[in-house]
């Protein structure tokens, strides 16, 4: 059985202008990243959009969810910005309850080479194979329930609520 990868944008997909100074958004990186990794999972990739958590708005998490819901797969990993990747764990965490969602992201985008993002989205293939049907989030190697997690602003890791 197969891993869905649900593609929502995030810092992991984040370009850099270098003659603006800014950070934008063109394709994923998830393919490339995957051939690098040298995945032997067998994935099928979906980009649902490509936006920074920091505007994603209820529709979106919507969106996300019926994708969760259509698809065939009972595993699930979704890149998405850490600002509220926690936010979107938790909406989906009311919604759906038969499969196995792991949400992923990056504190560095892909592209500049001392990102945390391949590795986080190895962790997270690894854990959605590996844990039972809920929701949770991986980041720094580390998986944390939907219902017990954080991002400290201040060290800029993931964090349990307790």
């Amino acid at each position: 059985m197969g891993i869905r990868v649900l593609i929502t944008g995030g810092t992991f997909d984040k370009e850099y202008n270098e003659l603006t100074g800014e950070l934008f958004f063109k394709d994923t990186h998830l393919p490339e990243m995957l051939k690098l990794g040298r995945c032997r999972v067998d994935v099928d990739i979906r980009t649902l959009m490509m936006i920074d958590s920091l505007d994603m708005t209820e529709q979106d998490r919507v969106l996300i969810a019926d994708h969760c819901l259509k698809a065939d797969e009972k595993r699930i990993v979704i890149t998405h910005g850490t600002d509220t990747m926690a936010d979107t764990a938790r909406f989906l965490a009311g919604r759906i309850k038969d499969k196995t969602v792991v949400l992923t992201g990056a504190m560095i985008p892909y592209k500049f080479g001392s990102s945390d993002g391949l590795f986080n989205l190895g962790s997270a293939l690894a854990f959605v194979q590996a844990l039972p049907h809920g929701v949770y989030v991986a980041m720094n190697g580390r998986v944390f329930t939907w219902n017990n997690v954080r991002k400290n602003k201040q060290t800029g890791e993931f964090q349990e609520l307790s």
